[in-house]
């Protein structure tokens, strides 16, 4: 693989709040979906939470961020802030 083949993948982004700030570094995002029942045709609201690396720490709770994927920087922590 050449260097700009690398570069040119394009890694996941996702958009959330920030429900915690109380660790160093890091910040806890929470990213809703919602997702119709396939039989019942209802909307269901699901909730993840990512583990995001903030080098400054920046952002505090209540905050919209956007992250994208990276390489692993910790056991949990695996998205940095865009």
């Amino acid at each position: 693989m050449k260097a700009e083949e690398k570069t040119s993948k394009k890694a996941a982004k996702k958009k959330g709040v920030v429900v915690s700030d109380k660790m160093d570094k890091t910040i806890v995002v929470a990213v809703e979906r919602y997702k119709t029942h396939p039989r019942y045709l209802k909307k269901c609201r699901f909730t993840k939470k990512y583990k995001v690396h903030d080098r400054e720490n920046k952002y505090k709770e209540g905050d919209k961020v956007e992250f994208i994927e990276a390489k692993p920087i910790s056991h949990g922590k695996k998205f940095k802030v865009a």
